[in-house]
């Protein structure tokens, strides 16, 4: 007997199903192929060939001449099927021992473990040798139950309503608090500066007189130490503090416990430090019932967790089109298919219902007009229009008779179509383009890992540069006390030099992590 080894071609640059039909065409002539099978989704050839007469790097060269590109394949455990069951009325190890062992001796079972704990066998076999309903065969006769592991076909995991929504909420809470605060900020910076031209001019317009009477409105002090402006302020960052953060405090608690820094960290840091310190200046001042109003943080959370959860809230959306996209895609599948076995002259024996998971390689498949194709196929018998637009997009029916493929998914309508399933589970055309998809949602770009890198080192970067600059001040203010004096504006000249020169560090290093926490890096 001749005999016949398996090999994988990884083919590239077939575009459609000719492609497909010139490459399994060509190669059928050849001496030593005995069959060959394509899948052009996953862009992979299944050559079995007798390798007395050619070998593996023969074959990718005969497809490279007609004009793809093809490299074989060194792992091969690709073309092992995996079973998934569960097994009813096992009762101790020795009927686990019973099932493995006569499983492992089953022609065509690579692997076989069965875990009683969970009543669940979970098996590797060689779609070639034996199929699913064969393993499943063998453990009915030993007298066990058993059924498919049941997939979740609703692709729940691909739905980000929740998190959509979660954002949505964080980010307009943080921009209802934010717009107050912002407008504040703006209307004192602009009486500020008028307020300076009217200095340089000792005479005072009367528009001026008001701009610098509405501006002290806010200055006021309502107590000693304690301005309108920044009561108001105060009272608009903690809403936000609470309600905007609240995720990312949780998942900055999170990162930290398993000791990474990431942009989460940097933003609940800044906005943490700038909001506590903000506040103990504010009760320092109280306390001291200064006249001048000590310069606060207080706008800096608000606008950061504006501006990033807007970013966390768009980047949810995009996703969940994605996702959308492909929940459909799987919806398209078909749930269960109809085996018939033939007779000589393609005469109808039986015919059975199964579960789409269980048809094998080689079954023939009844589909009737209307009914969805369950796999990937060869019709046998048959002629029919088959809409398959859901792959092509082409709206025309696509006229099939015996020899043409059926892609998986796609819907028969006017004939009834027997056909040989080549491609099963996992191998369909629809599985693959799936597959593609979520590979692609869960992938990162390069960039993006390069910038998460970075944010990994950034952080406690940005973090020691704060420190420095807080020690730096100090010595600084400490040997040479008029430098200080000359940056740190409208302090009050009755505290002691020590305390104005830790005040000056302290605000220095503040502005440091404020300004560093939204960084490019991170909201881009």
């Amino acid at each position: 007997s001749k005999t016949i080894s398996k090999c994988y071609v990884q083919v590239t640059g077939m575009t459609c199903a000719s492609c497909v039909a010139n490459i399994e065409r060509n190669l059928r002539r050849e001496d030593g192929i005995h069959s060959i099978l394509v899948a052009l989704m996953a862009g992979k050839a299944e050559v079995r060939y007798n390798p007395a007469v050619i070998h593996p790097a023969a074959i990718a060269e005969l497809i490279r001449e007609l004009g793809f590109g093809a490299t074989v394949m060194e792992n091969c455990g690709e073309g092992d099927g995996i079973l998934e069951l569960v097994v009813r009325g096992m009762t101790c190890a020795s009927c686990v021992h019973k099932i493995e062992s006569t499983l492992m001796k089953t022609n065509g079972v690579l692997y076989c473990s069965v875990a009683l704990a969970t009543n669940k066998a979970h098996i590797k076999y060689d779609p070639e040798a034996i199929g699913p309903r064969d393993v499943i065969q063998v453990i009915k006769d030993l007298g066990f139950t058993t059924s498919l592991v049941k997939k979740d076909r609703s692709a729940s995991h691909l739905d980000h309503k929740q998190e959509i929504r979660q954002w949505k909420r964080s980010f307009v809470v943080s921009l209802v608090f934010c717009i107050p605060v912002m407008g504040l900020m703006i209307y004192m910076m602009v009486m500020d500066s008028q307020l300076s031209n009217a200095h340089t001019h000792h005479n005072m317009s009367k528009e001026e007189m008001e701009a610098r009477h509405s501006s002290m409105v806010l200055e006021y002090q309502l107590l000693p130490g304690l301005s309108v402006m920044n009561l108001l302020s105060f009272l608009l960052c903690v809403p936000v503090q609470v309600f905007g953060g609240w995720h990312f405090y949780i998942q900055a608690s999170r990162a930290l416990k398993h000791n990474t820094a990431n942009m989460d960290v940097l933003v609940v840091l800044a906005t943490s430090i700038a909001f506590l310190y903000s506040l103990i200046i504010l009760l320092v001042a109280m306390a001291e019932r200064a006249k001048v109003n000590p310069v606060t943080f207080f706008d800096t959370p608000p606008m950061l967790f504006v501006f990033i959860s807007l970013g966390r809230w768009l980047e949810h959306v995009a996703k969940g089109k994605t996702s959308e996209a492909l929940a459909r895609l799987i919806s398209l599948q078909a749930t269960e298919a109809t085996i018939v076995t033939l007779g000589p002259d393609n005469v109808l024996l039986s015919e059975e219902q199964v579960d789409v998971e269980l048809v094998q390689r080689g079954d023939i498949v009844k589909v009737v007009p209307g009914g969805k194709f369950p796999v990937d196929g060869r019709v046998i018998e048959g002629h029919s229009m088959v809409d398959e637009s859901l792959i092509t997009g082409e709206a025309m029916p696509v006229t099939k008779k015996p020899g043409n493929t059926v892609i998986a998914g796609s819907i028969n309508q006017n004939g009834s179509l027997l056909i040989s399933a080549t491609h099963v589970g996992a191998d369909t055309t629809l599985s693959q383009i799936v597959k593609l998809v979520e590979e692609a949602q869960t992938s990162k770009a390069p960039i993006q890992q390069f910038a998460d890198k970075l944010s990994g080192y950034f952080v406690p970067f940005i973090v020691a540069v704060s420190v420095v600059t807080l020690f730096a001040w100090i010595v600084i203010g400490f040997v040479d006390f008029e430098i200080v004096e000359k940056y740190f504006l409208g302090y009050n000249k009755s505290i002691s030099a020590a305390e104005v020169i830790i005040r000056f560090a302290f605000q220095a290093s503040i502005t440091v992590l404020c300004i560093a926490c939204p960084c490019s890096l991170g909201l881009a």
